[in-house]
């Protein structure tokens, strides 16, 4: 912009300090003269890079993980892996991954195998248990230039990540009688109601939505409601409201853009998030992670345990999108917001521009092909 137009800036901005456009001027930097506005000031040495721990999984896994360390190595990112081999069919997450995360504080996944049946317990679940990453958050939102159902769809599923069904609680107690435990408690249903609260404040979100079946459950989800109630009278600048689990599947699928932020219990939480994912442009689009007070690992947003089927492994057409885009979340909470920034805007442009995609998304298009555009967009 010339500079001689600053004046003219500078009185719409005396005539309209209470607007919107204020703000939006001095965030550009243009009501203060400046070329460039003020951005993340980091503390003396948080550019040193970072460790992460990095476990690619099974299935498509090796391929999406590969394809974040093509782009973070583009990117010059201020970031290392160290690399651990774990399947789901192992008993156990080995201790010397346990040991990393919570060295490294951060680790990135690919999907790791659930069996289903059998006894076998998930290592994902394992591994969210052994760290106490209590809460999952999947952001589920259109991204322009791919058509979907429905528009201005941007929703936040908080999932409680610990106990509720999940809790592995499960015993024969004659045969053909299975008897499984379903454990709420009042700590954890307030710290995920906290998170979720707090997340929306950070983020300029506008409402909490608690998810429940407490007119069947009435003690185990009305104790997570009661909980929600408390932390919901502590925000009063967040609007809140709850909504029974069938009914908020229902209103998903006719009319999504209704929801902001939403909180719930750990199995709710699955069900919803891989409901929004699928309104708002599929599984392989939508970042996720889970975090707890200490430690954080980052996934693909809904279905982290799908690991793809053989044939897309075999061609090797798996979609890195979503795993691109929760490692720039990773990024942000290492406190890198430019690098970030540019991952996340140069793999929108790729989705935008429609040349490169992979089958999920309507095209034909081969992992590498997805990574080597998006490097390419890269500022």
């Amino acid at each position: 912009m010339a500079r001689r137009s600053l004046p003219v800036l500078k009185q719409l901005c005396a005539r309209s300090a209470s607007s919107d456009l204020f703000p939006n001027l001095l965030r550009l930097g243009l009501a203060s003269g400046s070329a460039r506005p003020v951005t993340y000031m980091p503390r003396p040495g948080d550019g040193a890079p970072r460790a992460v721990t990095l476990i690619p999984g099974d299935g498509i896994g090796p391929l999406v993980t590969g394809a974040v360390e093509q782009v973070m190595e583009a990117m010059h990112a201020p970031v290392y892996f160290e690399r651990y081999d774990v399947h789901g069919d192992m008993k156990s997450v080995p201790p010397e991954v346990i040991e990393s995360i919570r060295k490294n504080k951060v680790c990135l996944k690919g999907g790791l195998r659930t069996p289903v049946g059998g006894g076998v317990s998930s290592l994902n679940v394992q591994l969210r248990k052994e760290l106490d990453l209590y809460a999952s958050l999947v952001n589920c939102f259109n991204l322009p230039g791919l058509p979907t159902r429905h528009e201005n769809v941007d929703i936040v599923v908080v999932r409680e990540n610990t106990e509720g069904e999940y809790s592995g609680l499960e015993h024969e107690v004659v045969p053909g009688v299975v008897e499984s435990l379903k454990v709420m408690t009042k700590f954890c249903s307030e710290r995920i109601a906290k998170y979720a609260f707090e997340y929306a404040y950070l983020n300029n979100r506008k409402k909490v939505t608690a998810v429940h079946k407490a007119n069947i459950m009435k003690l185990a989800d009305g104790l997570f409601l009661e909980s929600c109630r408390e932390v919901a009278s502590k925000y009063p600048s967040i609007k809140y409201n709850e909504i029974i689990v069938d009914n908020c599947c229902m209103q998903l699928v006719s009319k999504p853009e209704q929801f902001d932020v939403m909180v719930t219990p750990n199995l709710y939480g699955n069900l919803v998030a891989n409901t929004a994912a699928g309104i708002a442009g599929g599984t392989g689009v939508m970042p996720g992670g889970n975090v707890g007070a200490d430690h954080a690992v980052f996934e693909q947003g809904a279905s982290a345990g799908n690991v793809g089927k053989e044939k897309i492994v075999e061609q090797k057409k798996a979609n890195p999108v979503a795993l691109l885009l929760s490692s720039a979340m990773m990024l942000r909470h290492l406190q890198f917001p430019s690098f970030a920034d540019r991952l996340e805007t140069a793999v929108k442009r790729v989705i935008r521009e429609g040349r490169c995609r992979t089958k999920d998304l309507g095209g034909d298009s081969t992992t590498q092909e997805v990574v080597d555009a998006v490097i390419a967009n890269l500022d």
